[in-house]
């Protein structure tokens, strides 16, 4: 990979690792599910104006959007309501070994020695930080946030067999489904959105801005810019910044405490999901994985 694209890379991981930060910061203002409702039809009024609805798919894309979106965001950032950010991001590397499963389960995809082992890590990490004493009496927002996660396990599963090709097509349509969706789901579920809509500060727009343009619109652009020339197993290692991004922005910027047992359980969780994307037979042939797809380095 060049140079550039490195730093792409990187700044694809951190951007979403600081969406917890960012949206941990909203949350004391907005209801999360209305706080997702503006940033996706913030997403989608920048982006539908460039591309055609794909009307032959629209049906499969209103389940996606309910499942890959309302549901899964409305679950996770209820959950970030209640636990630290940082503790929050550790947990939801779930999806990684959740994806894996899923697609084992659901289509049949193999699964490797050191991917089991990957998986493995993960869940004990993971239970390691769900004994955090901190923890207790928040259980229902550490599962809201592991619920998500495999929310989100299951959508991939949807996305791979829907084979809709070109990413900003899902983007910008996902988002102008899923917007009305959590809007009615913050109408049924939360209240007070309006004082909250009157009453926010410029900082929390720009936290808005920031989810729905800068998380979202520009960093999904990067990401499927490099999926675009490289392999995935050649990118997917760089998201393993993404927990250490948010952990940093929530002990800097939120001022969050990490105990021993949340950071002997999400080096766990890191080094699991690191087993699953990382392909070592790549790493040890650097001249095939630092190839792009059409060849050139």
């Amino acid at each position: 990979m060049s140079f550039s694209h490195v730093l792409m890379a990187i700044a694809v991981a951190v951007i979403w690792g600081m969406g917890f930060i960012v949206a941990k910061s909203a949350i004391s203002h907005f209801p999360p599910i209305f706080l997702m409702a503006l940033r996706f039809t913030l997403t989608a009024l920048c982006l539908i104006w460039f591309f055609r609805p794909p009307f032959a798919l629209l049906k499969q894309l209103f389940w996606l959007a309910l499942i890959g979106s309302t549901i899964q965001y409305s679950l996770t950032f209820n959950g970030v309501a209640g636990i630290d950010a940082s503790t929050a991001a550790l947990v939801v590397q779930l999806e990684v070994p959740f994806g894996l499963l899923t697609a084992w389960i659901l289509l049949g995809d193999r699964i490797t020695l050191q991917q089991s082992v990957g998986i493995a890590l993960a869940f004990v990490g993971t239970i390691i930080i769900v004994g955090e004493p901190k923890l207790q009496g928040k259980m229902i927002y550490v599962v809201m946030v592991i619920g998500g996660a495999l929310t989100w396990a299951i959508a991939q599963v949807m996305i791979k067999k829907l084979g809709v090709q070109g990413g900003f097509v899902l983007i910008a349509w996902l988002a102008a489904l899923a917007s009305p969706q959590l809007f009615v789901a913050s109408w049924i579920f939360e209240k007070d959105q309006i004082e909250a809509l009157v009453s926010a500060p410029v900082s929390i727009w720009l936290g808005v801005v920031y989810l729905g343009l800068v998380m979202t619109a520009l960093a999904y652009a990067m990401w499927y810019y490099l999926l675009g020339l490289y392999d995935v197993n050649r990118v997917m290692p760089f998201l393993l910044l993404l927990p250490l991004s948010a952990v940093l922005g929530g002990v800097v910027f939120l001022d969050e405490t990490l105990t021993r047992d949340i950071l002997v359980g999400g080096a766990l969780s890191i080094v699991g999901v690191g087993l699953i994307t990382i392909r070592f037979d790549e790493i040890l042939n650097p001249l095939k994985s630092g190839r792009t797809r059409d060849g050139s380095s």
